[in-house]
């Protein structure tokens, strides 16, 4: 097994490069210094920023720690509520509903590494707007004049709005009955 320890560490642990380490020196190195370092990066990585629970992991992965100083670092801020996966969750629908699909945000925070049944929660209580209302709004704010639309402005909306998401069903319905709410 592999170790990243800086050169003060392996002095005082007595360590030789390549030596092979016993359980025992393993279980006291990992005690004593990588689970509170990793600690520590864990505490640094979330003062930048939310994160979630998988992407701090990775975080600390990318770190070379072993798992068991990752599994320790993460009881540890999870123990503060210092990661909550729904609480990120929510604040992300909160902050991309108004210009993404629900279809698009669950996408997004499934790639997050959040849960489904989590997402879905949260999507049924936080998410404000009908698609439609969404894909109406967005229109507007593009100054989309379908009476003077050519084919190429109209295929232009449609990529637009299928980037954010929307189904095409959805957009075609919205773009096929859009003069009535301009």
């Amino acid at each position: 097994m592999d170790l990243v320890l800086y050169k003060r560490e392996v002095k005082t642990y007595g360590l030789e490069a390549g030596e092979e380490l016993s359980e025992e020196a393993y279980q006291r190195i990992l005690e004593e210094t990588l689970i509170p370092r990793a600690k520590r990066r864990a505490m640094h990585l979330l003062e930048k920023q939310d994160r979630t629970r998988k992407n701090l992991e990775d975080k600390l992965r990318e770190s070379d720690y072993p798992q068991t100083a990752i599994d320790a670092a993460i009881a540890y801020v999870e123990s503060f509520h210092y990661i909550d996966d729904e609480r990120y969750a929510r604040s992300y629908v909160h902050f991309h509903q108004e210009g993404k699909s629900k279809r698009r945000i669950q996408q997004d925070l499934m790639q997050k590494g959040i849960d489904r049944d989590v997402i879905a929660l949260v999507l049924e209580e936080e998410y404000e707007t009908s698609e439609a209302d969404m894909i109406r709004d967005l229109l507007r704010k593009k100054h989309y004049e379908p009476e003077s639309a050519d084919a190429k402005e109209r295929s232009k909306m449609y990529r637009f709005l299928a980037g954010r998401g929307f189904s095409s069903g959805d957009i075609s319905r919205v773009l096929r009955g859009y003069e009535d709410f301009s």
